[in-house]
């Protein structure tokens, strides 16, 4: 893809500024009764409590949750799940889809096709295998972590072998293992695994992007300019 002009009206960060700032607790970002995608009953109760009165995830906590595959209770804060909503709706009016502002304001990618999951020309047709093939971006939609952590989505251009509900198979999972492994776990300076960097690939239910293939990432107390080097 060639050059893109930056939608700034559309940014994250436009959308977070408004909500984290807004006075009312009540206050949402739609219709009651209309919400712009299906809301669980964690969500409304994340949009019923005020950021004062929700207590981040620890690291032990996303550890537990991940680890006993308990991926629908990583929660954003209130605020932020406000935002999160209002910018979906700005986005899919905007755009069609998050999927596509994605492809066009943070991965500028050109797929090869227009429906199903997308395909994409490839250096290797092995998942992580080369750097061309995949972009390692912040979350702009991070869960409420505590300090010193950093969530990271690794998009691939390269789907990933998983099952029939979408989660990884024993080969999938062992791609991503040696991927993670070095790409993260070695750049962190992980002596033991789990303590600076865990991961997962949400199964299709919970993903909101479903057409481009990403699993997350996340690290924590890892120096400003690892990050910066993975986030390039």
């Amino acid at each position: 893809m060639g050059q893109h002009a930056v939608d700034i009206e559309s940014q994250p960060q436009t959308f977070q500024a408004k909500w984290t700032a807004n006075p009312d607790p009540t206050a949402l970002p739609f219709p009651r009764d209309n919400p712009p995608f299906a809301l669980t009953a964690v969500d409304w109760h994340q949009l019923s409590i005020t950021d004062d009165q929700f207590t981040p995830h620890t690291w032990e906590n996303v550890h537990h949750l991940i680890s006993t595959g308990q991926l629908d209770e990583l929660k954003r804060w209130p605020s932020f799940l406000k935002a999160y909503l209002a910018w979906t709706a700005h986005i899919k009016a905007k755009y069609g889809s998050a999927t596509q502002y994605i492809l066009q304001q943070r991965l500028f990618w050109e797929p090869l096709n227009t429906t199903g999951s997308f395909k994409f020309e490839l250096v290797n047709e092995t998942p992580f295998a080369d750097s061309a093939d995949y972009k390692i971006i912040k979350n702009d939609w991070t869960y409420a972590v505590t300090e010193g952590i950093s969530h990271i989505v690794v998009w691939s251009k390269k789907q990933l072998p998983v099952d029939e509900v979408g989660a990884l198979t024993h080969e999938g999972r062992r791609l991503v293992e040696e991927f993670v492994k070095r790409e993260f776990r070695d750049k962190a300076g992980e002596e033991v695994e789990g303590t600076k960097v865990q991961w997962f690939k949400n199964t299709t239910i919970l993903q909101s992007v479903r057409a481009l293939e990403h699993i997350h990432v996340l690290v924590r107390d890892v120096h400003e300019e690892v990050l910066k080097q993975w986030m390039n």
